[in-house]
Formats: C-alpha cells, sequence, structure tokens
C-alpha cells in the first residue's frame, strides 16, 4: 500500500489542487452535505398514545448518542405504530445532532428513527457509510462554527445541508473508513479491558479490605480505628501555586483532589511538596487522590494526609477511604468536623501492606492499558486529521 504525504509548507505538489476547503488532491472534490444523500428531520410520536411506546425499535436521542460508532438500542424505543406515524430510518443511516449538543454522530445499524434534535443522513450509493462518520467525527468544532447564535445552539437544515467537506471516490472512502474502523476497534475493546479490570479490582477490595477474604498467612484478628487515629494533616497554605499559567512544558503538577487530578504545570520551584507519599482530601467534597510524586496545590480547599506512625500503610488507609459511602450535607469543610471520626477495620502492618501492595499491582496494570489506550486515540486524531483531507493517502 503506498503512502503520499502533502505538507503545509510545500509549494502545492503534482496531484493536488488548492480550493477554497484548502490544498486536496487532484481526484478529489468539494461536496456539500446534500450530495451525501437524502436528509431527514427526526421527530416524536405522540407521547399520549401508549401504543406507540415501549416497543424494541430504536428511537434516537441525542443523549443515546455516545462515543461508540454504532447505535443498536436506544433509552426509549418505539412500537411499529409509533414508527408508522413518524420519518422511518433505514439500516446504516447515519445520525448527526443539530441542536444543543451539536455535532455528535452515530450509524444507526437498525431501522427506527429519531426525534427533532437530530438531522439524519441516508447516505447514497457514492458514499461509504464508515467515511461518512469519520469526516462528521472530525467536523465538530466546524458544525458548532456554523450554528446559529439563539438560546439553543441549533444549525438549521438549510446551513447543515450546504456544509462542503472534500470527498475522494467511494472506493479510497472504503479503504480510509476501514481503517479508521480497525483502530475504533482496538480503542473499544482496550475499553473493555480497562472496564474489566476496574470491576475485577472492585471486588477485589470489597473482600480484601473488609477482611471477607484474607491472603495466605494471615489470620489474626483486625482492629476498629477512627480515620484520625491513623491520619493527621497539614494545611496546604505553603504550597499554593501563585501563577495560574500552566504549561506542559513546566515541570511540576499542580493538583486538585477531583477527578481533574493534575490541573496543569507550574514553573515555581519554592515551596514545593515534598514528604511523600501523601492522600490529598477535598475539605468540602471529600473526594481523595494518593500521590507519590513532588506537587503544588491550587487551593487551600484541602487537607493533606499523613499516617501518625510506622505501623500505618497510607496506600492500605486510602484505598479503604474508597469504600466509605459519605453523604454531603451543608458546604462545609469535612475533615475536622466529621470524615476524621469515621472508622474503618484494620489489620497489622505486614497484612495491611500486603493488601496494598495487591490492589497497587492491580492499579498499575490498568494504568498500563490507560496508557496505551491514550496512545491509540492520539494515534487516530493524527489519522483523521491526515486520511479525510488527503495529505496521507491510501493508494
Amino acid at each position: 500500500m503506498g503512502i503520499i504525504i502533502v505538507k503545509e509548507s510545500q509549494k502545492i505538489p503534482k496531484g493536488y489542487k488548492k480550493t477554497e476547503l484548502g490544498v486536496i488532491p487532484e481526484d478529489w472534490n468539494l461536496k456539500t452535505v446534500a450530495d451525501f444523500g437524502n436528509i431527514i428531520t427526526g421527530s416524536t410520536p405522540s407521547t399520549k398514545i401508549k401504543e406507540y411506546w415501549n416497543g424494541d425499535i430504536p428511537w434516537v436521542t441525542p443523549t443515546d448518542i455516545t462515543v461508540k460508532k454504532d447505535i443498536y438500542c436506544t433509552e426509549r424505543e418505539i412500537t411499529k405504530d409509533g414508527l408508522n406515524k413518524i420519518r422511518r430510518l433505514p439500516l446504516d443511516s447515519l445520525l448527526i445532532t443539530c441542536i444543543a449538543s451539536i455535532g455528535k454522530n452515530t450509524i444507526l445499524k437498525k431501522e427506527g428513527a429519531c426525534n427533532q434534535q437530530i438531522n439524519a443522513i441516508i447516505p447514497d450509493k457514492k458514499f461509504n457509510i464508515d467515511f461518512l462518520y469519520y469526516v462528521f467525527e472530525k467536523a465538530i468544532k466546524y458544525l458548532i462554527g456554523h450554528a446559529g447564535i439563539t438560546a439553543t445552539n441549533i444549525i438549521s437544515k438549510q446551513n447543515f445541508s450546504n456544509i462542503r467537506f472534500a470527498v475522494p471516490e467511494l472506493k479510497e472512502q472504503t479503504k480510509i473508513g476501514s481503517v479508521l474502523s480497525n483502530i475504533d476497534s482496538l480503542i473499544e475493546n482496550l475499553e473493555k479491558i480497562i472496564e474489566k479490570k476496574k470491576l475485577i479490582k472492585q471486588g477485589a477490595m470489597q473482600e480484601l479490605l473488609t477482611g471477607k477474604k484474607r491472603l495466605p498467612g494471615f489470620s489474626s484478628r483486625w482492629e476498629v480505628k477512627r480515620l484520625g487515629e491513623l491520619l493527621y494533616y497539614e494545611q496546604p497554605t505553603k504550597y499554593i501555586v501563585k501563577n495560574n499559567e500552566y504549561s506542559i512544558r513546566n515541570i511540576v503538577p499542580v493538583l486538585t483532589a477531583g477527578k481533574s487530578f493534575i490541573l496543569g504545570y507550574t514553573n515555581e520551584e519554592h515551596n514545593i511538596f515534598r514528604n511523600l507519599p501523601v492522600i490529598i482530601f477535598d475539605d468540602f467534597t471529600t473526594a481523595s487522590q494518593f500521590v507519590d510524586f513532588p506537587f503544588k496545590v491550587k487551593s487551600s480547599a484541602m487537607k493533606i494526609l499523613k499516617p501518625v506512625d510506622k505501623y500505618t500503610d497510607l496506600r492500605f488507609v486510602f484505598c479503604e477511604m474508597q469504600l466509605i459511602n459519605f453523604k454531603l450535607g451543608d458546604h462545609k469543610r469535612y475533615w475536622i468536623s466529621e470524615y476524621q471520626n469515621l472508622k474503618i477495620d484494620i489489620p497489622n502492618t505486614v497484612e495491611q501492606s500486603a493488601i496494598a501492595a495487591v490492589l497497587s499491582d492491580m492499579d498499575a496494570e490498568i494504568d498500563k492499558f490507560e496508557v496505551e489506550l491514550s496512545k491509540y486515540k492520539n494515534i487516530k486524531q493524527g489519522m483523521m486529521q491526515n486520511l479525510l483531507t488527503g495529505k496521507i493517502r491510501l493508494v
């Protein structure tokens, strides 16, 4: 399979031409969305007639469209009677949201219908459905830019129909669609593996951290301890970052205890926390993160937690904290007032460390797959950028 590469800095090479959408291969053409096929705006069966609902025919809304390319079933499904009252969509219709959450798209893999927030394209035989899917996936920001300025973002059917894309002949479309579908399948398989590994780890935590299952060689009785007996806290004030201008070229991460965890990287060299490892604890949400690398923090709304003595394995306690079902009440700081008084079951130091090591190994395996997943997602983005513009050709 030959590969042709076009660089932006070069003059227009032989076999390419300049268009309003940039430099594209000579044998590619600019096509409007209307050229792709018949465009149908979705509709909704009457919600007052129960015979139209709770069937087995997909009725797609924007919330049903996720990162997966294909859709087989939906949150709400309709009956044949319901389908007969609205616009019927055949298998392999391409669905694109054009109101509110603009640009989300999917391929309908069963006969069905969609609601009014979605435009469906029933492709002409000259177009490959997989290729069109990736064209629209790449064009989300472009579509948002075509939205009208109203209370809700919306692309009118006319504007949607007139949007133009550079498109090769069907044979090349099919090759591009196949290559991108293959990497999507790889990404989906990695996501399934990661989800399975996380479920296995969650099950292991439920058993090992509660004493329901003991590791070989351990049988001594567990104790009940308050978190405040096991951990002491340090205020983060000294380590708060002064400059919020982050850059990937910097070294020191700026952390939050929430899901985002690493907010960015700072070039500040002073007052970096280095007495590791620690648990950072969000004093208002009770979210926590285990940290074993130097860092600075964004705000004072957290506690930095350390073990009170050498008999407490910090990673074990952190894992125990992930099982705590703590209900938030008033907007207040929780560590001193309530959270430190919560009780956990804890074994001797050796068993703590053994359990923490097992769970740490599971985390390491999950991290390995997540790094691989991130790599393939980046590869896919690069492939889309090059293949869907003709910069790289499969010939």
